[in-house]
């Protein structure tokens, strides 16, 4: 087994069950801005998407909706998404703060490399005070393509100061294990909401079902 030396942690359905947050404020509000057929069945298709995917797909599915209600709508959404998560009631996934303890033991450095906006991963690690386990954070803030271009992963590589090789990233999206892919490091895919098909199990270097099994990776 492979000498890891950092390791590359996703947010969204990874450390935090997140993504239902996502589909419940979407689905509860879209009406309200002319918005109809936005259920959780047509947002499983966009998890994994950066904010700014998820605007033009919207816009591109929902031509009928005028850009300002759409503007609206997205706005109301990250409002909503910022209360619930600064209530403190987000999950983390079953096994996450054990393994960031875990590797801060064995003196692993860890880094969050997320197309999610800042604000939203400050919020969430400082409310369930796993912020410090982390040496810094690559968001949607500091690339110019989010996953699956490989840009997030390749400056979280340099942030952790190693080479691909010596990282190792959790996922639970395909756009995340193509972007760990392409940047040439390893990636164990952890699904949350979507099974694994056929490109992922290729692009991974396993499919878990747990983050309790990352361990074996650093023993």
């Amino acid at each position: 087994m492979k000498n890891y030396q950092g390791v590359i942690f996703d947010m969204d359905g990874l450390l935090f069950d997140t993504e239902k947050v996502y589909m419940n404020v979407n689905v509860e509000i879209a009406p309200n801005y002319g918005i109809e057929g936005m259920t959780h069945d047509y947002l499983m298709g966009v998890v994994g998407l950066s904010d700014e995917e998820c605007y033009e797909t919207y816009r591109r599915d929902f031509p009928e909706v005028s850009q300002a209600q759409m503007d609206a709508f997205i706005k109301d959404g990250h409002e909503r998404v910022t209360e619930v998560f600064a209530s403190g009631n987000v999950p983390l996934k079953p096994g996450a703060r054990e393994l960031l303890t875990f590797l801060a033991e064995k003196e692993i450095p860890c880094v969050i490399g997320s197309s999610n906006l800042r604000k939203f991963i400050n919020l969430l690690t400082e409310k369930a005070n796993i912020s410090h386990f982390f040496k810094g954070t690559i968001c949607a803030e500091d690339v110019k393509r989010a996953k699956p271009d490989p840009e997030i992963v390749d400056k979280a590589v340099a942030l952790l100061d190693l080479s691909p090789a010596e990282c190792l990233m959790l996922e639970d999206s395909l756009n995340g294990a193509r972007a760990a892919h392409a940047a040439g490091v390893d990636v164990v895919v952890i699904p949350d909401l979507i099974q694994p098909n056929e490109e992922m199990k290729e692009k991974a270097l396993a499919i878990s079902s747990h983050l309790s099994e990352i361990h074996a990776y650093f023993e």
